[in-house]
């Protein structure tokens, strides 16, 4: 048994996680549902806090004990060579949308933290610059020093939202409410954008697919034996449970300093607002800088990521140096630089349809973790009934988040592309 200092050195994998999640989509997302709708979404994010913990902790066993990734797993489990095929292409094709929607959202973001504080600053430019630095970082492959100073810059605003939320004039009682009483107020409230599509972005910026095929593989390679299974299942509940505590107090932030003001958020100077009362004027160098870092760092996250699960799925060599890596992460990386410079012209509502695209593709690949995470050979670590029923539980509210939300998701598409 260890004991806590050792689980403290443990944490690794989970912060991992939660640094991927706590994005630019993050920020966004929750900036603009509490701007919009108060404390009434906060149930979403602690739906999908406690959903993530769940999952991830799933993800972080699977790799554990069979010492593989998830998209490894997934080949390995389906003898019928049919089957297989099919189960291939539908993560490939997840995970391809997927990504591609998280990175145009990543890229939007790096824009928005740029245009905060240059205003006049060309979207298309930056665009261009964000998409060729990734490149650069992730060809060469020296980009472990650079990630780590931007995810300190994201920890600090983390740090600093967290901060804010203690400051701000909030109510306490609406937040305990929008906690546990799940609600979903009227669009003509709040000038008509869509709860759903809010709500399910909320949840599609936490419970991140990706994350999961991530997750594996680096718990794999931190714990070795069996044993060191409730040192992750720590490192995964404290990690993401405070991952989930900043989101929730962006969101907090968010209601307290500009819901009722009858700002509609629609960029970073917008979102700046919700950090006032801490910084004052320095509020607007803090949410660029901050969208900026968190932007960067995701858009080699999400397109590394990418590239892990395809090759895993498809059991090509995993190498960074391998062409057909390459090939995988450059594609998710170009198609987000096109896409943000193609339908940024709302840049908010971009990143909302990016998140709740995500929501949509989680079930496919939920799905998939519960199926390996009950093989038999994994012995007395498969699933027991209680990640079983939890695990199916959280498949069909989602399901039916996403069913009530597609509507609002296909008229969102429709507006960004005709605009």
């Amino acid at each position: 048994m260890s004991t806590i200092r050792e689980k403290f050195k443990s944490i690794g994998p989970g912060a991992l996680v939660a640094a991927g999640f706590v994005g630019p989509g993050t920020v966004t997302t929750c900036t603009v549902s509490g701007a919009s709708y108060g404390y009434t979404m906060l149930w979403a994010l602690l739906f999908a806090t406690l959903a993530t913990i769940i999952f991830q902790e799933m993800a972080a066993r699977i790799g554990i004990i069979t010492q593989k990734g998830l998209g490894e797993n997934i080949r390995d489990r389906i003898p019928n060579a049919v089957l297989r095929w099919i189960a291939i292409i539908i993560v490939i094709v997840a995970i391809f949308v997927g990504n591609i929607a998280y990175e145009t959202g990543n890229v939007t973001g790096g824009i928005l933290g740029i245009q905060a504080i240059f205003p006049n600053a060309s979207m298309v430019a930056i665009a261009i610059v964000i998409g060729i630095l990734g490149f650069a970082c992730l060809w060469v492959g020296e980009y472990k020093i650079i990630e780590k100073i931007l995810t300190a810059i994201v920890v600090f605003m983390g740090v600093v939202f967290l901060i804010t939320a203690i400051a701000s004039p909030v109510n306490w009682g609406a937040v305990l409410t929008g906690l546990f009483v799940p609600t979903l107020p009227s669009s003509a409230q709040t000038g008509g954008t869509s709860p759903i599509l809010v709500a399910t972005g909320l949840i599609g910026t936490t419970i991140v697919p990706y994350n999961l095929f991530l997750h594996a593989s680096s718990a794999g390679e931190r714990f070795k034996d069996p044993a060191q299974i409730s040192d992750a299942r720590f490192d995964a509940a404290l990690s993401i449970g405070l991952g989930g505590i900043i989101s929730m107090c962006i969101l907090i932030c968010g209601a307290a300093n500009i819901y009722g003001t009858g700002v509609k958020v629609a960029n970073g100077k917008d979102m700046a607002l919700a950090l006032n009362p801490l910084l004052g004027s320095w509020a607007t160098w803090m949410i660029g800088l901050g969208l900026l870092a968190a932007g960067f760092s995701s858009v080699l996250t999400a397109s590394l990521s990418a590239a892990y699960a395809v090759n895993g799925v498809l059991g090509w060599n995993k190498g960074l140096k391998d062409m057909r890596f390459k090939v995988i992460w450059m594609i998710v990386l170009f198609a987000g630089v096109i896409m943000a410079c193609l339908l940024g012209k709302s840049p908010t509502e971009l990143i909302l349809t990016a998140q709740a695209a995500n929501a949509i593709l989680l079930p496919i690949m939920a799905f998939f973790v519960l199926f390996c995470a009950n093989g038999k050979d994994l012995g007395n670590w498969r699933n027991h009934i209680f990640a079983n029923c939890a695990g199916v539980v959280i498949i069909v509210i989602t399901l039916f988040i996403c069913y009530r939300n597609m509507s609002s998701f296909i008229a969102s598409v429709a507006k960004l592309i005709g605009m």
